[in-house]
């Protein structure tokens, strides 16, 4: 019996990051340990989305000349061998070395939005999009306390064998059983290493261009809130790795019930635009809350908090894919979509180097920084969301 592309989709995506939910609680605490700073854990977050940034576009334009197939055969290669290096980082520089890789090899999901969009009509992407946020759901669930419990057990370098064996069952998986998706090659598509010089092409687009500048801001303060959490939860709310890890299963589970089960209701109700307004309001809100509600008021307050980011990734990440999926051109549709992942790249290169500057100057200053740029987003989203009338006129 033929399995369905998108289960199997599916199922990759929610393995490979399950192994990048192993590493990421860890890190930020590992890295202290090994004598990085404030900044210094930030730029190590930082690198990792550099990478996604300089491969994002070049692995989608590769996707549109050769098939989707084989660049995420590619990737997820990279990523295991990242997971095995990353397993013999005892100084900050092989740390730092595993992270470039890692970043190289994660620079996929613009491939995974680009292979569902090949297989589903424009009505029904925004709920398939929702696919990956749910995988991502999932692999914070099950990948946060893995990592923190083998972490305790065994030893870091058994928490890099373990990513790895995921990665490598991934790419077994993957190349038995996932299908090509994208019937048309454009054999004329540009393998390009200049993202800088893509992105300001794209930028002269209308629509695309708001999109691409809501993702980098809203990102931006996202990757904000996720390098510091951890070092806000240890130190300020007295969690060990093994709790701080349960936390980050909570944002899973919630952003997996909302993207794997509510956001195709959302957005028939809503649409995208209003979904992309509703999602950077929350996460404003929600960014701000958040370093107030600590030690005693962690529960069930911070968890409510979370509840609410939770909710807005899962409006703004779908409704973002499905729009630039409806703007782009078929034929680069994969080159689009890696650019928006590249522009979404440079808001973890700027967020997390920002975010870890900050932190060391006082806890609270990321998240209010992070809320306060989000209303920049905020606007832009409301142009995206009056663009059709914009438009008339």
């Amino acid at each position: 019996m033929r399995k369905s592309p998108l289960a199997v989709l599916f199922l990759t995506t929610f393995i490979d990051l399950v192994g990048f939910g192993i590493i990421i609680p860890i890190l930020p605490n590992y890295a202290k340990i090994l004598g990085a700073s404030d900044f210094e854990v930030g730029l190590l977050a930082a690198v990792y989305a550099l990478m996604n940034f300089l491969f994002s576009s070049l692995w989608g334009t590769l996707s549109d000349r050769i098939g989707r197939r084989p660049v995420i055969l590619y990737s997820v290669a990279i990523t295991c061998v990242a997971h095995l290096l990353f397993s013999q980082s005892t100084t900050l520089i092989l740390l730092l070395a595993a992270r470039i890789m890692a970043g190289i090899g994660s620079a996929n999901i613009s491939i995974a939005q680009a292979y569902i969009s090949d297989v589903t009509e424009p009505q029904n992407r925004a709920k398939s999009m929702g696919l990956i946020g749910a995988a991502f759901g999932l692999g914070f669930i099950f990948g946060p306390p893995l990592g923190g419990v083998v972490n305790d057990a065994f030893g870091i370098e058994y928490v890099g064998y373990m990513a790895a064996g995921l990665s490598l069952i991934n790419l077994v998986m993957a190349w038995f059983m996932l299908p090509e998706s994208l019937k048309v090659k454009n054999p004329t598509a540009i393998f390009s290493f200049k993202p800088i010089t893509s992105i300001w092409k794209e930028l002269q687009k209308p629509v695309i261009r708001e999109l691409f500048l809501i993702n980098f801001i809203y990102i931006a303060a996202f990757s904000m809130m996720q390098i510091t959490a951890a070092l806000l939860w240890k130190e300020h709310s007295n969690l060990d790795d093994r709790h701080i890890g349960y936390v980050f299963a909570y944002i899973g589970i919630c952003s997996a019930v909302i993207q794997g089960g509510f956001i195709g209701k959302f957005t028939h109700r809503f649409g995208e635009r209003k979904l992309l307004v509703m999602g950077n309001l929350l996460m404003a809100c929600g960014l701000f809350a958040m370093p107030f509600f600590k030690g005693d008021l962690f529960m069930p307050w911070e968890l409510f908090v979370l509840l609410s980011i939770a909710l807005s990734n899962g409006f703004v990440g779908p409704s973002l894919a499905s729009l630039l999926s409806q703007e782009a051109k078929e034929n680069e549709l994969g080159q689009t979509l890696g650019l928006n992942q590249s522009f979404g790249s440079l808001g973890r290169v700027v967020g997390p180097a920002v975010g870890g500057m900050l932190y060391g100057f006082d806890f609270h200053a990321p998240y209010i920084a992070g809320a306060m740029i989000l209303m920049l987003s905020l606007y832009l989203a409301y142009l995206v969301f009056h663009q059709r009338t914009l438009r008339r006129s």
